[in-house]
């Protein structure tokens, strides 16, 4: 007993192994208790990667279909004859190998010639693409088209489309992307569609299954299903379709999950079987997707149990054995780790740490007396070393507060050289072409005094904006600003006349165009003062840079924002220049006009009119600014 007591390497090799053994028991009896939910929690995992990895393929479908849809939506609206419709089904189909058919329908009579009915449809065939006119029929009350004209809006619809009389036809289960289109007068004219063959879809759906009789199913809001095994299911029958709801709650629940567009797991006996049912709502539809798999499927790994078991008893004997051989060489490497840390401090590096123990051997209290030591020499050159880092650090404080001081001097100097030389500018004008009058008033024409005096109005409404512009930038402008009311009651249109009244005034040769899709009684509760200023900084800057000839002003409504669009055409702005056009006192080019001030102000009057100024940087036929106000 004595010899065990002031042995440590035995102490700790006797420890080691009661420890040991009892841990290495207990954990195979938890083995085998909770093997089989470990299984089903693995296999649920699975299922879920599974279903994710399928979420993101058919919502990449999605996506494409959606994308191409809007993309083109535009277009067709704006050219939105029969020649037309067949170029843009046509293109569609053609550019995106994930859509298999597009349809363009119009209301009745719209197109005269063709009668009451005209709808294009292209399909996309195994080796070839076909655009055709189709035959007249009552597609008014076809799902495809009722439902986006109804919601006034896009929206995903699933049908089952079977070959008729018609032409041509996506024959077997469709999701559709449906969405309005509008004259340029706001008038309904017809329905864009764009579809995605849901039995394609499910063919690629079942190769990524992930047990051998696993299957997708997808319901739609009320329960129906439109992909599934069973054929004789697909539109016909919901989930809750001949359910019992004293023997089948389970099925009713996943249901009701389901439908709701909840997401989780659950296990369900569907078909007199259990299963494992993993379900996620598909975005941007009332859809679900769920994926079943079957427990005798999941399971069937289990009997693989006895085999790990027999494997683990070798392993963890194994392993014990192993574990005791090491604990003796790790009572005495302490002493080698102290041999090698007293040899790095003897070469002059003090970055060593020594831990201190609770140890009561020889080698404890070595350890703490080496650790004693080095506390001591660590603390007289770590005081040295601190002194050393303040005072380097207070020198890069002293070097940086010069250079910041520096550059606002260097800042404050060319600002004031700006603002002289862009007052300077204005006033040589007004005094030059005063004193022209005053020489020569006698003998100068009508025509040249009135160039003369809109030169000198032009200049001196230059300044009165320079004037205004500095006054804004400074403490006592933001202040009014942020004080300011934003109760005025603002007619959208009527806003922007005003703005584009105001730009003509400085550069009336400017062809500017306004087109609104808002009535002139449509009013915004905000600072009609700074609004107005926004808009004349957007369509002053547009007169002043840009060809003169293509300024056009846009006014629409978006999800209860109202987006003022200012395009031109032009040289336009590098994407890397736009990075700074909104910092103040920041000008793309330093030998321009203009102190650097306007649209940073317009952007900081739209942001406290609670709406903001982006410029759109995949226009690159000039520039396009997006001044967004909240209704």
């Amino acid at each position: 007993m004595i010899n065990i007591r002031n042995s440590f390497s035995k102490k700790l090799s006797i420890a080691l192994f009661l420890l040991a053994v009892p841990i290495f028991v207990v954990s195979l009896g938890v083995l085998f208790t909770q093997s089989r939910q470990m299984i089903r929690n693995e296999a649920i995992g699975h299922a879920n990667s599974v279903l994710g990895a399928t979420m993101q393929k058919l919502r990449r479908n999605l996506i494409t279909i959606e994308t191409a849809t809007n993309a083109n939506l535009r277009q067709v609206e704006l050219s939105f004859t029969p020649d037309s419709i067949l170029h843009f089904t046509n293109r569609i189909v053609s550019l995106n190998p994930h859509i298999d058919g597009c349809s363009i329908s119009a209301e009745p009579e719209v197109f005269h010639k063709y009668g009451r009915f005209f709808s294009v449809y292209t399909v996309r065939e195994p080796d070839s693409i076909r655009t055709v006119i189709e035959e007249p029929y009552d597609y008014f009350n076809k799902i495809w088209y009722k439902t986006p004209r109804n919601l006034h809006g896009p929206c995903w619809v699933a049908y089952y489309d079977e070959a008729d009389s018609l032409e041509l036809t996506l024959e077997g289960m469709v999701a559709s992307y449906g969405r309005p289109l509008y004259r340029a007068d706001s008038s309904f004219v017809g329905i864009i569609s764009t579809d995605l063959s849901l039995l394609r879809l499910s063919r690629s759906m079942s190769e990524m299954k992930p047990y051998p009789h696993s299957y997708f199913m997808m319901i739609d809001e009320e329960g129906r299903y439109f992909v599934h095994p069973d054929s004789t299911r697909l539109f016909n029958q919901t989930i809750f379709t001949g359910t019992d709801t004293r023997k089948q709650a389970d099925l009713i629940v996943l249901g009701h999950e389901m439908t709701s567009g909840k997401q989780g797991s659950m296990m369900v006996k569907i078909d007199g079987a259990n299963c494992i049912v993993c379900y996620q709502p598909v975005p941007g539809t009332s859809w679900s997707l769920g994926i079943v798999c079957p427990d005798s499927d999941v399971m069937a790994g289990y009997h693989k149990l006895t085999y790990i078991v027999v494997s683990l008893l070798v392993i963890g004997l194994l392993v014990i054995i192993l574990f005791c051989y090491r604990a003796l060489g790790h009572t005495i490497s302490p002493l080698y780790q102290l041999l090698d840390k007293t040899q790095t401090i003897a070469s002059g590096n003090m970055e060593v740490h020594i831990p201190r123990t609770t140890r009561a051997d020889v080698i404890g209290r070595l350890q703490n007396s080496f650790a004693s030591m080095l506390e001591s020499l660590n603390f007289h050159m770590g005081s040295v070393r601190y002194i050393s880092g303040q005072t380097q650090r207070k020198n890069e404080e002293l070097l940086e507060a010069t250079r910041m001081v520096k550059e606002a001097d260097r800042q404050k100097t060319a600002f004031i050289q700006n603002v002289s030389h862009q007052i300077r500018t204005p006033l040589n004008i007004i005094m030059g072409f005063t004193q022209v009058i005053g020489d020569a008033s006698s003998s100068l024409s009508d025509e040249e005094k009135k160039s003369i005096t809109d030169m000198i109005s032009h200049n001196a409404l230059q300044l009165v904006r320079m004037v205004q512009m500095l006054f804004d930038s400074s403490d006592t402008g933001l202040s009014q600003e942020l004080e300011s009311h934003k109760n005025d009651k603002v007619s959208c249109n009527d806003v922007a006349r005003e703005a584009v009244n105001y730009v003509k005034q400085h550069y009336p040769d400017v062809s500017i165009d306004m087109e609104t899709k808002l009535a002139d009684d449509f009013i915004l509760q905000t600072n009609h003062l700074y609004l107005m200023r926004t808009l004349r900084e957007l369509l002053y800057n547009s007169a002043k840079y840009s060809d003169g000839q293509h300024v056009v002003l846009s006014i629409s409504l978006a999800e209860d924002i109202v987006h003022f669009v200012v395009e031109d055409t032009g040289k336009g702005v590098s994407e890397a220049d736009s990075k700074q056009l909104f910092n103040f006192f920041t000008k793309v080019d330093d030998l321009s006009e203009g102190l650097g001030l306007g649209l940073p102000l317009a952007k900081r009057h739209a942001q406290n009119l609670g709406g903001d100024i982006t410029i759109d940087t995949t226009y690159h036929s000039g520039c396009r600014f997006v001044l967004t106000i909240p209704v």
